[in-house]
């Protein structure tokens, strides 16, 4: 495999240091919870080796949430980025054929790109609501496909397929005979009724989470993958034994007790959400020089400057970031031109987000073209 960084990892606020940010919006989570805050005790917790699937608790637990779901159907992973890639290392090989939604997180386009399969895109568009046109994805289906890729809600637009779509992609990978990987990572901020979990709706799905995500713990590094496919699990069991044998067994025991009282925590995180996203549904209402697609879920938006704001990209983005160090996640994150910005909701507090949308509209102005 022939490995690349990726713009987003190397650009990230982690990267660049968090002490040079003033408005951090790149973030693509929640807020980041603290350990003490979780009220969790570890002190009679054995350092051994964890069970390779994963704590069994752990998994009866995420089972627990979804018919027709088992604890065996469960693999628990180091965040969900480990999950993708023991999916893509263990489906794809150079000569194999893989369709991803673009745009995507960027691990779903880069792993296969490192293992040289090709790579057809599923390109949403702004001007159709970022919605996947089905029968395009029909069409791109080849004789060795092995999967379709895709996030939901959408990374980065948090847009969301409705029920019907999602049944229309797993029937093409059902006729097909190949799978439907679904990262699912904001599943638990749709703004209205959650979809099923994909996994739950077909043999042919791959469902794909973390607790980074909607729950502030990516620190943790902990995520897993489903599917009630007995050869395709022990596939994946084989890999993950292979990469890194087994999980932290404290990583998975903070993720066992958060996970116990999610509903108290996630109260707390969609009343923060809530408060941030109606500043930004209001500053994008009566905005002359952004407009966008409004997300339904997650905790990001993928809005773009209107071609006829008169707008230099480059100095825009060169003034938000040194003047008034302010970083929203640029397009070329996700394979699209700059005019798109991802701005992230769930992360900063109620001042700072604040703050950080002021700044872009001082950038904005600033970079206007002198006709």
């Amino acid at each position: 495999m022939r490995y690349k960084r990726m713009p987003i990892e190397i650009e990230s606020p982690e990267q660049i240091g968090y002490g040079t940010i003033d408005c951090n919006l790149a973030e693509s989570s929640v807020s980041d919870a603290v350990l003490g805050k979780l009220d969790i005790n570890l002190g009679e917790l054995v350092l051994c080796y964890g069970h390779h699937l994963g704590k069994p608790e752990l998994r009866e637990l995420i089972a627990s949430e979804s018919k027709g779901i088992s604890a065996d159907d469960v693999l628990l992973t180091a965040g969900a980025a480990a999950a993708l890639f023991v999916i893509s290392t263990s489906l794809l090989e150079k000569e194999d054929h893989v369709i991803v939604m673009r745009p995507n997180y960027a691990t779903n386009i880069e792993t296969p790109k490192a293992i040289g399969c090709e790579i057809s895109y599923l390109d949403l568009n702004f001007e159709n609501g970022f919605r996947p046109d089905i029968g395009k994805l029909r069409g791109l289906v080849k004789a060795n496909t092995r999967f379709i890729s895709i996030t939901c809600p959408h990374n980065p637009t948090g847009v969301l397929l409705n029920r019907n779509e999602i049944q229309q992609i797993i029937d093409i990978a059902e006729e097909n005979k190949i799978y439907l990987v679904v990262d699912e990572t904001y599943r638990d901020l749709t703004f209205a009724n959650k979809l099923p979990l994909a996994a739950s709706l077909s043999d042919r799905a791959i469902s794909v989470s973390s607790v980074s995500k909607a729950y502030g713990l990516p620190g943790i590094r902990m995520g897993w993958l489903i599917t009630k496919d007995k050869s395709l699990q022990e596939l994946f069991l084989a890999a993950k034994e292979q990469i890194y044998l087994c999980n932290s067994v404290v990583d998975e025991e903070i993720a066992y007790h958060y996970l116990l009282k999610k509903e108290m925590f996630i109260q707390e995180i969609r009343t923060h959400i809530d408060l941030n996203f109606s500043v930004l549904e209001n500053w994008m209402t009566l905005h002359s020089k952004l407009e966008w697609v409004r997300p339904a879920g997650g905790v990001v938006c993928f809005p773009r400057i209107r071609k006829n704001a008169g707008i230099d990209i480059e100095k825009y983005y060169k003034i938000l970031n040194s003047t008034y160090a302010t970083f929203p996640g640029p397009g070329h994150w996700f394979e699209m031109d700059d005019s798109y910005m991802r701005i992230g909701f769930g992360w900063p507090k109620a001042a700072e987000f604040r703050r950080g949308l002021d700044h872009i509209d001082s950038a904005l102005a600033l970079s206007v073209l002198l006709k």
